[in-house]
């Protein structure tokens, strides 16, 4: 359906909170300076991309028949995602560096633009232009499955600009069944066959392509806690913002999919800058198998990974610091390999309501690398559409996830070791984590939604002397 740019650019402001709203929260928040800035940002944000959208709207070609309509050439996409995010007050007897603050409020702001044209037959290039504002909870620390996905490790009071994808997608036919790929967010609508071989190059998210999932996937769409939109205990490759170069191939066949890919890792763990060379790399390997169940559409995914890099061992930085007194990873770093596999399973189960289920493991006894401190991990959840209460278009969803680390981990963070985003300074009644997710997404017109979103946190970074945390959150999306 054509959108004109006059009915999609008037009702952007009208998607961010209200003055009063703003203010009462800086208030409560004691950083009113802040909140103005990050307010500001989004209501930029949002007009800078209502103009891109009439200018796409505007030189879009309209088919009839969409089916009937030839490859697409090229295609501009975009959308902007403000998320306000604040914690109360809960037990903290101690705090380190890593850990998480009680009673805060602070809020992320992005806009990206989706940029794809077609050079020949079968290709597709892209590129993502962003802009970034704002800071998570405790600047993105105190919880292992962290509270928001729209939360990168890099906080920053003024928007900054980031090119977070640029790619060379190539899909070679194989024969079998012809398959219309519809338009999307970083796929121009196409031709092809069920079986057929794509090679992704480029900068790009490992998971764009490996341990995706319909139903917690996406923060900007769907569940917001780190450990929910991922597999925990996947350390996948990505600097500070979730993004790395590398390739991938996928090969389709039938019902089932083989993906494997190779990516730079970060120059030093929980790093902003990529290796170049890949001489610090992951190698990871997906098997995925589609099928429907009583006539319901379902999918069942197998994830390993090797990461291989300037690794140190947990019990090794001990045992220098019995020593010279100084917990330091870095001063034993040795090349070693790490080594994960991860669960990933969804299914229809009626025609409003969908479940899934992860689960992963790592080597604990090894230091996170780039995503964060969690070794094992369990998540279930569903999400209804709301037909049932004359609201088809809107989502309702709940989910737990349970993550763990290891013993030597344990003694680490005991010892006042900080990790990748957790370090109470001491841990002497450890603990896995829990998170239970809940959200409602409220979607008005069919290119903008609000989400109200609650999370539970029991035991913040495995420490049993601190929390429960309460996280509630709202989220402002639109896009084209």
């Amino acid at each position: 359906m054509m959108i004109s740019a006059n009915r999609l650019s008037a009702p952007f402001a009208a998607f961010l909170p209200s003055p009063a709203i703003v203010a009462e929260l800086s208030k409560s928040s004691g950083r009113t300076t802040a909140w103005r800035i990050s307010m500001t940002c989004a209501k930029l944000c949002a007009a800078s991309l209502a103009a891109v959208a009439g200018m796409a709207v505007a030189s879009a070609p309209a088919f009839a028949d969409d089916a009937a309509a030839p490859d697409q050439v090229y295609a501009i996409h975009g959308q902007v995602t403000s998320v306000v995010q604040g914690v109360g007050s809960f037990a903290s007897p101690y705090a380190g560096g890593n850990s998480l603050a009680p009673n805060q409020v602070k809020a992320t702001n992005d806009v990206t633009v989706y940029l794809g044209v077609r050079p020949w037959k079968g290709a597709e290039i892209w590129v993502n232009p962003e802009i970034d504002q704002g800071f998570g909870l405790s600047n993105t620390l105190g919880v292992a499955g962290f509270t928001s996905a729209e939360a990168y490790k890099v906080g920053k009071m003024s928007p900054y600009f980031k090119l977070q994808r640029a790619f060379l997608r190539q899909t070679i036919a194989l024969g079998g069944d012809a398959l219309s790929l519809d338009a999307g967010i970083n796929q121009l609508r196409g031709a092809t066959t069920a079986n057929r071989i794509v090679i992704t190059a480029g900068k790009m998210g490992v998971g764009d392509i490996f341990d995706t999932n319909k139903y917690a996937h996406d923060p900007r769409g769907d569940f917001l806690n780190w450990s929910l939109v991922d597999t925990g205990s996947f350390d996948y490759a990505a600097n500070a913002w979730g993004y790395t170069y590398g390739a991938a191939v996928e090969w389709y066949q039938g019902p089932w999919t083989l993906r494997t890919g190779l990516y730079n890792l970060s120059k030093v763990p929980n790093g902003v800058e990529l290796e170049s060379d890949f001489s610090q790399n992951a190698l990871v390997v997906e098997v995925e198998h589609r099928h429907r169940i009583a006539g319901r559409d379902g999918a069942i995914r197998v994830t390993g990974f090797r990461n291989r890099g300037m690794f140190a061992r947990f019990d090794d930085a001990l045992a220098l610091a019995r020593t010279t007194g100084t917990l330091d990873l870095a001063a034993v770093r040795r090349r070693r390999d790490r080594f994960g596999v991860a669960f990933n399973a969804e299914q229809d189960v009626t025609d409003n309501l969908g479940m899934f289920v992860r689960a992963g493991t790592t080597n604990g006894a090894i230091e996170t690398y780039d995503f964060t401190d969690i070794d094992r991990t369990v998540a279930v959840g569903g999400a209804l559409k709301g037909k049932g209460w004359g609201r088809p278009q809107d989502t309702v969803a709940i989910a737990e996830v349970v993550n763990g680390i290891s013993a030597a981990h344990e003694r680490w963070l005991a010892a006042g070791g900080m990790g990748v985003l957790v370090g109470d300074g001491a841990l002497p009644h450890p603990g896995h984590e829990q998170v239970i997710e809940a959200y409602y997404d409220f979607r008005p017109v069919d290119w903008g939604a609000i989400t109200l979103d609650y999370q539970h946190i029991e035991n913040p970074g495995y420490n049993r002397d601190r929390g429960p945390a309460n996280v509630f959150a709202m989220r402002v999306h639109a896009g084209f």
